[in-house]
C-alpha cells in the first residue's frame, strides 16, 4: 500500500515536472510572425485572454493631428527582448549614439547581463539603455507597438495603438507599458464603434496625412472571422475615418496583398524613404511577388501624388533567393532589404549574403547619402529570423521627439537651365515659430558650403520658406541641405545629416529613353499586362501610335463584356490602365482595344 502510494506520488510529481518544464519551453519558443501550426495547439490549449480595454478608447480632442513618418527625429528606440538576443544586441549597440533604447523585457537583469557580457561583439555602455519589466509572447514589437501622432501638429505628442491581428495578449499591452514608462497618453482603437485592427509593418506614414497599407486593413476589418477572434466590422470608408479621426491620415493608399508573402505587410517590400521617394523590391521578370508588386507600383503611381502633387520617385533595390532555397513562389524564404529602420542618422538594414548585400548597400548609401548604413545578418547561422517572416523593421519601433522641428522640401530635379537660378521652397515648422532658415550649397561636398539666408514666402505664414541658389554651368553637380532653428534653440538640418548628407541635382542635357517604338500604321497596342494571371489589381499598359477615342474592354471566354476598363480619349505614347481581377471568377479573360468599333488589339489574361 505504502509504495503504491510514493509510486503514485511519484509519478504525480513527475507528470507536474513535465508539465512545468513543457510550459516553460513554450514560454521561450520565439514564435514566427504569423501564427504557426503549433503556436495555434499551445494557444488552443491555454486559451486567449485578451485585454478587452486598453488606453484611451475616443478620439484624441484634438484639431490638427499629425501621424509622425519614420525618418523623422526619434527620442526613443523600442526593442521586445524575446529571441534572437544577439541580433537584438547589434540593433542596441548601433542605436545608443543616437537615442535612448528601450527594452521590454521579462527578465531584465539576464538581459543586462547578456549586453554586458563578451558575447556577440563585446560589452556595452548602457548608460542610455532603458529597461521595462514586461510579460511577453514574442518578438515583433512592430506589428503591437503604438506609433507617435501629434495632437497639434507638431505638438501634444501622444501614442496611438490598434487591436493586434494575433492572439497574444502579452504583446498587446505592451503600448500601454509604453505609454506609462514614458507619461504619453495612449489612445487606443479597441471599442466601437472605432475598433480597428491593423499592425504596425503594415503600416508608412508620409508625415503629412498620406499612409500606405496593403488591402489586410480591409480583410480584417470586413466583420468576418478567425480562428481566434471575430473583426471589427467597417466599410473602407469607414476605415478611413478611423484612421483620420486617431492619427489624422486624410490620404490611405491600400494595394492588394501579395500572392508569396503570407503575412501581408507592406514592409516587407517596400519602404517610405521621404516624402517623395519609395523603395520597392525588385524580382526578376515574372518571378515570385514581382508582377503583383508592379502593378500595385504603377496602381499608386497613376492614381496618387506626393504632397506636393508630384508623381512619387521610386526606387528599386534586387530582393534576394535565399541561399541554396530560391524564391518565395519556389519554397524560398521572403528575404527583403526594405525591413529597415531609421535611427536619427543611422539606417539599420537586414543582410543575407554578400552576394546581395553588397548591391543592397551601395543603393542605400546612395539614395541616402550622410546616412551611416549598418548591417545586421539576419540569415546567420543560429540567427535566421527572416525565417520567421521578419527582419529588423519588425523587430523595432520607435517613438518620435516631443519638440519636432519639420523640415520638409521637393528636391530639385536634373536640369538644362545654365541661365536663371535654381529656386529652392523648403517647409520648416516647430512648435515655437521658425526664427530663421539657411540653404547651403556646393558644387563637391568636401568643399566649403555656400550659407543663404531663407526668406519667408509671399504667404507669410512663418512656415514656409524659399531661397536660390545661381545659375550653373552645364556638366555641373550641385549638392545642398536646408537648415533651421526655432525660437526655443532647436536646430535642425535636412537631410538630417547634413553636411554629410544632402540633396544633389545635375545641370546638363537630360537624356531621354525611348520606352517603345512606334508602328504608325498600328493605331494601338498592348504591352505585356501584368501580372499574368491575374488575381488582384492588373496593370494593362496601351501604347497609342497618336492620341485616339478608344474603348478598352474585358471579356470572359464567351465574349461577353466583363467590364469597360477605358472609353474615351487615350493620348499617344503608353498610358497605364488598370482592373481588379480579384472578384472575377477562374478562367480566360480577352481584353480588346477597340477604334471607332473596329478591334485593333487583343491580349489574353488568365484569372486563377
Amino acid at each position: 500500500m505504502i509504495n503504491n502510494f510514493i509510486h503514485k506520488g511519484v509519478f504525480v510529481l513527475f507528470l507536474s515536472l513535465t508539465i512545468v518544464v513543457i510550459e516553460a519551453q513554450e514560454l521561450n519558443k520565439v514564435w514566427p510572425n504569423a501564427v504557426g501550426v503549433e503556436e495555434r495547439a499551445v494557444i488552443e490549449r491555454k486559451g486567449v485572454s485578451p485585454v478587452l480595454a486598453r488606453g484611451i478608447e475616443t478620439p484624441p480632442p484634438f484639431s490638427n493631428l499629425r501621424a509622425a513618418a519614420e525618418w523623422e527625429e526619434i527620442e526613443a528606440l523600442t526593442i521586445a527582448w524575446e529571441g534572437f538576443p544577439c541580433i537584438l544586441k547589434q540593433i542596441v549597440a548601433a542605436s545608443i549614439s543616437e537615442c535612448r533604447v528601450i527594452i521590454f523585457t521579462e527578465n531584465p537583469s539576464s538581459t543586462s547581463n547578456y549586453l554586458t557580457g563578451n558575447s556577440c561583439g563585446g560589452a556595452l555602455n548602457l548608460d542610455n539603455v532603458e529597461f521595462v519589466e514586461q510579460d511577453l509572447n514574442t518578438i515583433w514589437i512592430r506589428d503591437y507597438g503604438a506609433n507617435t501622432v501629434y495632437g497639434s501638429w507638431n505638438d501634444d505628442r501622444i501614442l496611438v495603438d490598434w487591436m493586434y491581428n494575433r492572439p497574444r495578449p502579452d504583446d498587446d499591452v505592451v503600448s500601454d507599458a509604453l505609454g506609462t514608462h514614458l507619461g504619453i497618453d495612449v489612445y487606443s482603437t479597441t471599442a466601437e464603434p472605432y475598433d480597428l485592427m491593423n499592425t504596425g509593418g503594415n503600416y508608412m506614414s508620409d508625415g503629412f496625412g498620406t499612409a500606405f497599407e496593403s488591402e489586410l486593413v480591409h480583410h480584417e476589418n470586413n466583420g468576418g472571422s478567425t480562428w481566434w477572434t471575430s473583426f471589427p466590422n467597417h466599410t473602407p470608408t469607414e476605415i478611413e475615418g478611423i484612421f483620420e479621426a486617431f492619427m489624422g491620415i486624410d490620404t490611405l493608399i491600400t494595394m492588394p496583398t501579395l500572392p508569396y508573402d503570407g503575412i501581408h505587410h507592406i514592409d516587407m517590400h517596400m519602404k517610405l524613404l521621404d516624402e517623395s521617394t519609395l523603395m520597392v523590391s525588385e524580382y526578376p521578370e515574372g518571378i515570385a511577388d514581382g508582377p503583383q508588386i508592379n502593378a500595385n507600383i504603377d496602381y499608386v503611381l497613376s492614381n496618387f501624388t506626393t504632397k506636393w502633387g508630384t508623381p512619387f520617385n521610386i526606387v528599386r533595390i534586387p530582393s534576394p533567393p535565399q541561399l541554396g532555397g530560391g524564391y518565395p513562389n519556389t519554397g524560398g524564404w521572403y528575404e527583403t532589404y526594405s525591413n529597415a529602420v531609421f535611427v536619427n542618422n543611422k539606417i539599420l538594414l537586414p543582410t543575407y549574403y554578400e552576394q546581395y548585400d553588397t548591391t543592397a548597400i551601395r543603393i542605400w548609401e546612395e539614395t541616402m547619402p550622410g546616412y551611416e548604413i549598418v548591417g545586421i545578418d539576419c540569415d546567420d547561422s543560429g540567427n535566421e529570423i527572416i525565417y520567421f517572416s521578419g527582419a529588423i523593421h519588425c523587430i523595432t519601433h520607435s517613438v518620435a521627439v516631443a519638440d519636432p522641428l519639420l523640415i520638409s522640401h521637393l528636391p530639385l530635379s536634373d536640369t538644362e537651365n545654365t541661365t536663371e537660378a535654381y529656386v529652392v521652397d523648403a517647409y520648416l515648422s516647430h512648435r515655437s515659430g521658425i526664427s530663421n532658415a539657411k540653404l547651403y550649397y556646393t558644387t563637391e561636398p568636401t568643399e566649403p558650403w555656400t550659407e543663404v539666408t531663407m526668406v519667408e514666402s509671399t504667404e507669410l505664414n512663418g512656415e514656409d520658406f524659399t531661397a536660390e541658389i545661381p545659375a550653373m554651368p552645364e556638366g555641373t553637380d550641385v549638392f545642398y541641405y536646408v537648415s533651421g532653428e526655432a525660437y526655443s534653440g532647436k536646430t535642425g538640418s535636412r537631410p538630417m545629416p547634413a553636411p554629410l548628407g544632402w540633396w544633389k541635382f545635375h545641370v546638363g542635357e537630360i537624356a531621354t529613353d525611348d520606352i517603345f517604338e512606334m508602328d504608325p500604321i498600328v493605331a494601338g497596342k498592348f504591352a505585356e499586362i501584368y501580372p499574368n494571371p491575374a488575381s488582384a489589381i492588373t496593370c494593362v499598359p496601351v501604347i497609342m501610335s497618336e492620341s485616339r477615342e478608344v474603348i478598352v474592354i474585358l471579356r470572359d471566354a464567351l465574349g461577353r463584356t466583363v467590364e469597360v476598363i477605358h472609353e474615351g480619349l487615350l493620348p499617344s505614347g503608353e498610358t497605364k490602365l488598370f482592373f481588379n481581377a480579384a472578384s472575377l471568377p477562374s478562367g480566360a479573360y480577352l481584353i480588346n482595344i477597340e477604334v471607332n468599333n473596329v478591334n485593333v488589339a487583343g491580349k489574353k489574361v488568365m484569372v486563377p
